[in-house]
């Protein structure tokens, strides 16, 4: 009997790691948003070039790690395909993401891109089979999308109806894209690890959204220490080590669950805002996010090994 059991043990073991990688890569993306602002704050960088900067300042750590501890570059052209495709949905969704953002307001993009995120990926698991999304797990998704409409709280009027439907369809691109990275990180790759897979997708990708911030006020700025420090933080915490952590999770842990774990980010983003720069949440605001983190102590307890 206790032979038996002890497989089972050892996959509710690896689930609670990965939760816990899960858990430290929302709270890290999190940090992001502060970092992010603080940095365009400092350079008078746009949001595209601080974004396009994350991803090849965070890709290039992660390689530049892999190459002094003599490990070798992906094998294999599923390997390279995989890291083509990361690099690729990476700039994808941040790209979508802050042009939803330029054309409206960061209240609606951030409501429909990180409340689609989820529900695309729980959608794509029960077309495929997957998963069931029984009634917990719809519960779970209501509670997280009605927090994050108070906490982000709906954007305010002014917008005309073109701005506001290319605004939510370029939000909703950028929550496919998480969506797919996603579903893409959770199934593993022979001659690829998390660590390599990360380093080099998210290296190209911030090639690829290079040309398009250098089309905005450009990639120049003044490389102070203010300047650098922020870049390499913003790289390294909500970049590198998120998304090597959330990949990691993938392992053991369904993306559904994954992807209603990355709620955090709002969640932390808001507090930490309200107690380093003094943002007020307000009563909708503090509900918003008692539910966010209702739903995601729910998720975190539903059944989360993957299959």
């Amino acid at each position: 009997m206790h032979t038996s059991s002890a497989p089972l043990v050892a996959v509710r073991r690896r689930s609670n790691t990965g939760l816990w990688f899960l858990v430290i890569s929302g709270t890290l993306w999190g940090t992001g948003g502060i970092t992010g602002s603080l940095l365009g704050q400092h350079t008078g960088l746009s949001p595209v070039a601080v974004a396009g900067y994350r991803l090849a300042v965070g890709g290039t750590l992660i390689v530049a790690f892999l190459t002094l501890t003599g490990r070798r570059p992906p094998r294999g052209r599923a390997a390279w395909t995989r890291v083509a495709v990361f690099g690729v949905l990476a700039a994808l969704y941040q790209v979508c993401y802050f042009g939803a953002v330029s054309l409206t307001s960061v209240s609606l993009a951030t409501l429909v891109t990180i409340g689609a995120a989820p529900l695309l990926v729980l959608a794509a698991e029960a077309v495929t089979g997957r998963r069931r999304v029984d009634r917990e797990t719809a519960a779970t998704c209501g509670l997280a999308v009605a927090g994050l409409v108070l906490l982000v709280g709906l954007p305010a009027g002014g917008f005309g109806a073109l701005a506001v439907l290319s605004s939510a369809l370029l939000a909703l691109v950028s929550a496919a894209g998480f969506a797919a990275i996603t579903l893409v990180g959770a199934r593993p790759v022979p001659g690829l690890d998390e660590l390599a897979g990360t380093g080099y997708g998210f290296t190209l990708g911030g090639l690829l959204v290079a040309p398009l911030a250098a089309g905005t006020v450009g990639l120049g700025f003044q490389p102070g220490p203010a300047a650098l420090g922020l870049l390499i933080a913003l790289g390294t915490g909500p970049t590198a080590v998120a998304y090597l952590l959330y990949f990691r999770g993938l392992r053991t842990v369904r993306p559904g669950t994954a992807a209603l774990l990355a709620l955090l980010e709002p969640l932390v983003g808001a507090l930490l805002a309200a107690l380093l720069l003094g943002d007020r949440l307000g009563p909708a605001g503090l509900l918003g996010a008692a539910l966010l983190g209702t739903a995601v102590v729910l998720a975190a307890r539903s059944p989360v090994a993957a299959a």
